[in-house]
Order: structure tokens, then C-alpha cells, then sequence
């Protein structure tokens, strides 16, 4: 099942705060991007975040569920209400998400 762009323009608007939120269509889904960092996406309407450490201490009880078939687990974010909640998580995940991969040209 795809992500409807509906739920897409949802999670945008919570994390309207941010400068620099951006996401990119792949596949029916999206991946969400902060300051040029995947920090995770939208899969089937769920929207979940990688496994950084800081990100799994501030959701301890979060499920671990596969955003696809063959992919790495990622934490589901149940709170996607919680503006503030997202905003500090996100901005807290940034320095531990992995730099950004250089494009081949």
C-alpha cells in the first residue's frame, strides 16, 4: 500500500518549525530529509525514523517495524500529534544521522 500525499502533507505541517524539512517521493513512499540528512520516512502511512540511539532513548517503548520488504528496521513514531515532540526529536536525531552520500556525476 502507498503513503497518500495527504499523510505526507500532515507530517510536513507538524514539522513546519524546522527550517530545512524536505522529503522526496520514492517508490509510492517518502523519504523525509532534515538540514540534507535522511532521518526517516513515510511508509504505508506510518511514519517512521531511524534507530539512532537518541531517537530510541526519547521513544524507549517504540516498535521496530520494516518500512519495506528488505529493509532495516526503523522506529514507528506513535506521537505524530505532538508537534513539539517531533521538533525535538528530529532536531536532537541530526548530529547522530549519517552525512549525507555524495551524488555520482
Amino acid at each position: 500500500m502507498a503513503s497518500t500525499k495527504e499523510y505526507l502533507d500532515f507530517v510536513l505541517e507538524q514539522l513546519s518549525e524546522l527550517d530545512e524539512v524536505s522529503s522526496r517521493a520514492m517508490m509510492g513512499e517518502y523519504i523525509l530529509y532534515y538540514r540534507g540528512k535522511v532521518f526517516g520516512g513515510i511508509y504505508d502511512d506510518r511514519l517512521l525514523v531511524k534507530p539512532v540511539p537518541v531517537a530510541v532513548k526519547l521513544m524507549p517503548d517504540a516498535k521496530l517495524e520494516l518500512p519495506y520488504d528488505g529493509a532495516k528496521e526503523m522506529l514507528l513514531v506513535d506521537d505524530v500529534d505532538n508537534r513539539e515532540f517531533l521538533r525535538e526529536m528530529v532536531e536532537a536525531m541530526y548530529e547522530e544521522l549519517a552525512p549525507p552520500k555524495k551524488r555520482k556525476k
